[in-house]
């Protein structure tokens, strides 16, 4: 069980900074995502935590053990991490099992033990009736499986994950979100696991380092992240939502509907705080807002809607002019007006 401390990590390359002065403290069993659009700087940290990329300034420390420094640096063979790659990196001419075993193998492990441990990695990612087949007759979800195993069967303190669902289609995708977490739960392993889509994040980790041009910009549970989202940029890369311009109110603070409506009759040059509203946050009463019991008459029209399945995506300009998303359970007509009450808000500091 592994404890990994990354402490002001810098990576630079000529003038260009991929890392910026990056801490996080990763307990012991914990699974971590790394999450950010292309060219935050994720995958570097993740190659940094390997031992591919030598570090610039600060210090990554294992269980209390210095891996590496501007000064010091521990080989990737002698971290005891394993890496999964989105190509999964599987031998063509190997079997299943001897894919697995290779790992073993180039650490001269033989005999009973080297046939007891491919056996128990197959088994934690249920591939043991797939030993004998060769990677090209496997599923891509089950060569992910593969490249998990192999992973495992060297009892690795930290498994890190490159984009590892990137090349699998959508369904897919989401039946291996759940063989992640379940993988997780019967190994209790560190897990650094690198992606820019924020569902997959949400689905599948403990805490989550949202990066953004190589800093660290928030570092919470995605429950967290999801309500409490620190700016402006993080509310609009996590979760569906809109941000509002009301007056009143403070980054960090939760609004009520009193406070929202106060702050959005305001005048326009009064609005100062950006406010995240989410769309489960709303309601929409679909008969004439002349009607409407709604206490705050805040009324909307609709522009688009979008079928999603279980509901509607209504997309509404208010009519205090700013543009809403929100959710209903029925169909509207396009123009159609209908009234608004917006339930509460999260307050956002504003990017810089």
């Amino acid at each position: 069980m592994a404890g990994l401390a990354i402490h002001r990590v810098t990576k630079q390359f000529g003038d260009h900074r991929a890392v910026d002065d990056l801490s996080l403290e990763i307990a012991p069993g914990e699974f971590v995502a790394l999450l950010g659009p292309s060219g935050c700087g994720k995958t570097t940290m993740l190659r940094m935590l390997a031992g591919f990329e030598q570090i610039s300034s600060g210090t990554l420390t294992l269980n209390g053990t210095l891996l590496a420094s501007d000064q010091h640096h521990v080989p990737p063979e002698q971290r005891n991490m394993a890496m999964v790659f989105q190509s999964y990196a599987l031998w063509p001419h190997m079997s299943v099992a001897d894919n697995v075993g290779y790992p073993l193998k180039l650490r001269r492990v033989q005999g009973s033990e080297y046939q007891r441990r491919v056996a128990h990695a197959l088994e934690q990612v249920a591939l043991t009736p797939y030993a004998q087949r060769s990677p090209q007759e496997l599923s891509g979800g089950q060569r992910q499986r593969v490249a998990l195993a192999r992973c495992l069967v060297t009892d690795p303190d930290v498994v890190l994950l490159d984009e590892p669902l990137a090349n699998l289609d959508r369904n897919l995708r989401a039946s291996m979100e759940h063989s992640f977490v379940d993988f997780h739960r019967r190994t209790q392993a560190t897990m650094v696991y690198v992606t820019h889509d924020q569902s997959e994040a949400m689905a599948m980790a403990d805490r989550i380092a949202v990066m953004r041009d190589g800093a660290l910009v928030q570092w919470a549970t995605p429950e967290t992240l999801y309500r409490e989202p620190r700016s402006e940029w993080v509310a609009r890369f996590i979760g569906q939502g809109s941000q509002l311009q009301v007056a009143g109110g403070a980054p960090g603070q939760q609004l009520n509907e009193s406070a929202l409506m106060q702050g959005l009759a305001a005048p326009l040059t009064a609005r100062t705080q950006p406010v995240l509203v989410r769309p489960e946050h709303i309601r929409i009463e679909a008969h004439s807002p002349a009607h409407s019991t709604n206490p705050s008459n805040l009324t909307g029209r609709v522009e688009r809607l979008t079928f999603r399945g279980e509901r509607y995506e209504l997309h509404l300009r208010l009519s205090t002019g700013e543009a809403l998303l929100a959710y209903h359970h029925t169909a509207l007509n396009e123009g159609q007006h209908v009234a608004v009450r917006l339930l509460e808000g999260w307050c956002l500091e504003p990017d810089q």
